[in-house]
């Protein structure tokens, strides 16, 4: 594989990501045009993109909200603003995953934890307090009619089932804090339900504000 690259997101790549991404999710419909270009507007610095000599391989869109707002519970359509990003915050301690995907071609070689690492380095650079985001459970569809999600989900924690997105989350460092029902519907293969996870930044300064430097350096 070629050297991967994470770097912000800039106007020019929205066509080549709503085609990986409509490559990663044949199912689940692609963000717009518009949609991705509102993120860029909103928040620029926490859109960012990996990506080899050959073109991109990967994205991870995050916002910063205030999460006593939305801590009981949210579908993926709520928090985003359907995509838009409005409900961004720069007020908030808490830096929200709203995606991540990845080439399949490329899965399980790096680039999840090199956007994964960039998320983290804009929760420093942004002396923000977490992150958090809710995963899909894509393993679930086939334990479905044996177990509930939660119980899914914990034996998925406890190392007795594999769950491609859950396990490589709680193996960057995430902790599972339970599961969210309806997060996106239509997701099938989770049932519609999503592992609601945290990274805790170490750098957090609670006496300092929340910044938003133009350049992030990943």
């Amino acid at each position: 594989m070629n050297s991967v690259s994470v770097r912000q997101t800039r106007p020019e790549d929205i066509p080549a990501l709503i085609a990986l991404q409509s490559e990663v999710y044949p199912d689940i419909p692609a963000w717009s045009k518009r949609k991705l270009a509102e993120q860029l507007d909103v928040f620029p610095q926490g859109q960012i993109v990996a990506e080899t000599e050959d073109g991109l391989v990967g994205c991870a869109s995050s916002l910063i909200v205030l999460w006593d707002d939305w801590a009981e519970s949210h579908s993926w359509k709520e928090i985003t603003g359907a995509g838009t990003f409005d409900n961004h915050n720069p007020d908030g301690k808490t830096l929200y995953g709203a995606e991540v995907f990845v080439d399949p071609r490329l899965q399980g070689k790096g680039v999840g934890h090199l956007l994964y690492e960039g998320r983290r380095s804009l929760c420093r650079a942004m002396n923000l307090k977490r992150i958090i985001a809710c995963g899909r459970l894509p393993g679930y569809d086939r334990y479905a009619d044996e177990m509930s999600a939660e119980f899914y989900a914990q034996k998925v924690v406890w190392g007795d089932l594999i769950d491609p997105v859950l396990s490589f989350q709680i193996k960057e460092g995430f902790s599972y804090c339970g599961v969210i029902e309806n997060y996106i519907p239509e997701d099938t293969e989770s049932r519609g339900y999503a592992s609601l996870i945290v990274w805790l930044n170490p750098d957090y300064d609670p006496s300092n504000p929340t910044i938003i430097p133009e350049e992030i350096a990943l």
